[in-house]
């Protein structure tokens, strides 16, 4: 549930099943009260690549909420208002994003996706917990300089 002082964001990427999931689960992970992060894409998968909870899990960070979802749930009537939307991908990056309440403010955070190997390469894990690294370390490091996660409205 929203507090009075908490923000919230918004991760975008095109399938809502691995990037997106892993930096909103973090976020929540790390923010406390002060912001609540949801993910959604613009053409979700519908699933949540296993791997991507896994690596979720082997970090300590609940994925009880972890769903692949479209972006058109944060446009609905009575959906909570982003204060930030953020894109972890170049594909949603260009695409023609809706036009959010509130006008939040928009950051675009380009990660490789670790999706695109195989769940049955013997890489996968390696390219999830890399990216999962990347994240962790670009979240962490806003979190500590940005004004909008440090001096909410």
């Amino acid at each position: 549930m929203e507090t009075p002082k908490q923000r919230n964001v918004l991760i975008l990427c095109t399938g809502n099943s691995a990037r997106s999931i892993l930096s909103e689960a973090y976020i929540n992970h790390i923010a406390g009260d002060k912001w609540k992060a949801y993910s959604a894409g613009s053409k979700p998968t519908g699933l949540v690549n296993p791997v991507a909870l896994e690596t979720l899990e082997k970090h300590g960070i609940s994925v009880t909420d972890a769903r692949s979802k479209s972006w058109d749930e944060f446009e609905a009537e009575g959906a909570p208002q982003m204060h930030l939307v953020i894109t972890v991908c170049d594909n949603a990056a260009n695409e023609t994003c809706p036009v959010w309440p509130g006008a939040p403010v928009v950051y675009h955070w380009p990660f490789p996706d670790p999706a695109a190997t195989p769940l049955d390469d013997p890489k996968v894990y390696d390219d999830f917990e890399d990216v999962f690294t990347m994240i962790r370390n670009k979240v962490d490091e806003f979190l500590t300089t940005s004004k909008e996660f440090n001096d909410p409205a």
